[in-house]
């Protein structure tokens, strides 16, 4: 390499917190500072081999149980199917909750960002699959393959009881064969509009048939029995085929890999993808066999990621800024069902995105009514600190450094001692973060330390720029009022 290789350029503490926003969530002093001085591709190179496969949150306790709608329900009377159903209720809020703390805990944003973009692209949801226990062992397979290979994923989501169900693959036989995921994994999991014909979803979908799901257990059972051994015809290949050597042969196309690539640079590069480099980072990745990190570090490191004219122009997911918000200023909450309904309110119910073609994220993630939400989820965050020593480090709100399993560090509060004033359970001490600008609440920031606090918590210049003279509080509240908080 040339010393003059863009990857080989050093990180201001600004670059890796965009950096580090854009591939996962707002970090905190502790989770930049290892970063700054680093080159790009050390940097790149470091979160790719921190990112877990596992989750941190321990498994709701129901997760090992057998399936709530395995036994036939026709002998139930209609109060117990009423405490079944409340019962799964109950569980699917425990879900989304478990989903929310991880987000706000883990130590690998990166692997829960990833998560999130597989959930959003293998898309199926509670609303049609109606099993709790279902899900999570999706969301474990989807982590655990997040930065992995995405033909082995593609295999094994395809036969996951989640999508089975979701895409009525369970129920596909000889005679009969459902075509809804012959034409979903063709136009929205591998080769994009445009690249098969109807014939091609037809003749897949009898490839597909045989592959079901034994009920008790709701696990994927091969029913060969059901199964067409006949010839088909796929993308212009003929034989006995099967749904793994359809995979194949739809993984086999260099759409797939442009497909792909080119959903991740909406996600993580700009709304405007480059196509030569989407080409590049595309060959890169169908070369490597589907590697997902070798996708992952050719998008971090085009010229395209690091250019400013690409910063701030991807809004936050609800998910994203409840996160961040929550990690960054280091917030405090009784309950993590707090942060799921918060991302319910803003627009995205986990687990429950709107259809086949999941969230469609980007602008249509703002409107007035959620513009109006996240900026109360502010006002809320705000109110919560309004009792801590609004004049200097607080001491109503003592911490300790409490390690989760992983090793990073949250902080929790000591038992018995104070806290600020809670609302609805959150706590922010916010003289507490104010500490490393030198500053209180009370306290004017001069120039310097306005431009500071703008750095830290907005990717540009804010819309609307502050008057001198406004205390730390209330400059930092407008701050993440701005229309710029809501960018990444």
């Amino acid at each position: 390499m040339s010393a003059a290789d863009p990857s080989r350029r050093p990180l201001t503490a600004d670059d890796a917190r965009y950096f580090l926003t854009r591939a996962g969530y707002a970090p905190d002093a502790r989770e930049l500072a290892p970063f700054v001085g680093l080159t790009r591709a050390q940097a790149v190179d470091q979160l790719l081999m921190q990112a877990r496969r596992t989750a941190v949150t321990p498994p709701p306790a129901w997760a090992a149980d057998p399936p709530l709608y395995g036994a036939a329900l026709k002998g139930m009377t209609p109060d117990e199917r009423r405490e079944l159903n409340e019962r799964r209720n109950r569980m699917a809020s425990a879900l989304s909750a478990w989903w929310a703390q991880e987000m706000a805990t883990t130590p690998s944003p990166l692997t829960e960002r990833m998560t999130m973009f597989w959930h959003n692209h293998f898309v199926s949801s509670d609303d049609k699959v109606r099993e709790p226990t279902v899900l999570y062992r999706q969301n474990v397979l989807l982590r655990a393959n997040a930065l992995g290979n995405f033909g082995t994923m593609l295999h094994d989501v395809s036969k996951d009881p989640a999508m089975l169900i979701y895409l009525d693959g369970a129920g596909s036989r000889k005679g009969h064969p459902n075509e809804n995921f012959a034409r979903e994994v063709m136009e929205l999991f591998t080769l994009g509009e445009g690249h098969y014909t109807e014939q091609d979803v037809r003749e897949a979908a009898r490839a597909y048939t045989g592959w079901s799901l034994d009920r008790s257990t709701m696990t994927y059972v091969w029913r060969a029995d059901l199964h067409d051994t006949g010839t088909k015809t796929v993308l212009n290949r003929t034989g006995d085929f099967d749904g793994d050597q359809v995979l194949d042969i739809l993984l086999a196309r260099p759409e797939t890999a442009r497909f792909i690539v080119g959903k991740l640079w909406l996600e993580f590069v700009s709304p405007t993808p480059d196509p030569t480099q989407v080409e590049r980072v595309a060959d890169a990745f169908r070369a490597s066999g589907y590697d997902i990190r070798v996708a992952m570090r050719a998008l971090f490191l085009t010229p395209a990621f690091w250019d400013a004219r690409a910063r701030g122009t991807l809004i936050k997911s609800p998910s994203e800024f409840v996160t961040d918000t929550v990690r960054e200023f280091d917030i405090g909450y009784d309950d993590p069902q707090m942060l799921a309904q918060q991302m319910r309110v803003l627009g995205q119910d986990l687990f429950r995105p709107p259809n086949v073609k999941g969230w469609p994220g980007g602008d249509a993630w703002i409107d007035s009514t959620t513009l109006l939400a996240r900026k109360q989820f502010v006002e809320r965050m705000f109110r919560a600190t309004e009792n801590a020593n609004a004049g200097g480090p607080s001491a109503a709100m003592s911490v300790s450094s409490t390690p989760i399993r992983s090793g990073v560090q949250r902080t929790a509060l000591r038992a018995g001692q104070a806290m600020p004033r809670t609302v609805a359970g959150v706590r922010f001490d916010l003289s507490r973060w104010l500490q490393p600008y030198a500053l209180g609440p009370v306290d004017v920031p001069d120039g310097a330390s306005r431009e500071a606090l703008q750095r830290a918590v907005l990717p540009l210049a804010p819309a609307a720029p502050q008057p001198p003279g406004v205390n730390s509080a209330s400059f930092l509240q407008a701050l993440l009022m701005d229309p710029a908080y809501q960018l990444k």
